[in-house]
């Protein structure tokens, strides 16, 4: 897994939670539209990898986890994230609805269509959403 690939595999998850979300699928859509995030996290955090470089130890083992706020942090991205969030309210609000998204939510029968529609939004938003601010990182 690379770069590349983990920016691919957040492109993909996003568009298949649409189609989701579209088929009225909001749990399978919910949980591919957090793990589209957590893919375009990991993707930010091997730009602190070095080709031929033995990876560091402790970032190795705090990328392999799908807490995106462990995610956040390993990519070096705390002080952008504090920073964005004072200059853009609904940018606030929308990583404090993502950052509540877990791999756990596979199991999650129970989400609703406007849990699945916020997280979305929340993600991919143009103006405010996480995944367009994490594309100035990649």
């Amino acid at each position: 897994m690379n770069k590349n690939d983990l920016e691919t595999l957040s492109v993909l998850r996003i568009k298949e939670a649409k189609i989701l979300l579209n088929a009225e699928c909001y749990q399978g859509a919910y949980y591919l539209a957090g793990y589209a995030l957590e893919c375009a996290l990991k993707a930010c955090i091997t730009k602190q990898v070095k080709q031929y470089d033995f990876p560091d130890r402790k970032l190795s083992l705090d990328s392999y986890t799908h807490d995106l706020n462990r995610l956040l942090i390993t990519a070096g991205l705390k002080q952008e994230l504090i920073q964005k969030e004072s200059q853009d309210i609904n940018f606030k609000l929308n990583w404090s609805v993502a950052n509540k998204w877990s791999e756990e939510t596979r199991y999650d029968h129970s989400i609703q269509k406007q849990d699945a529609l916020d997280l979305f939004e929340a993600i991919t938003e143009s103006q405010s959403g996480v995944l367009p601010w994490l594309e100035n990182y990649l």
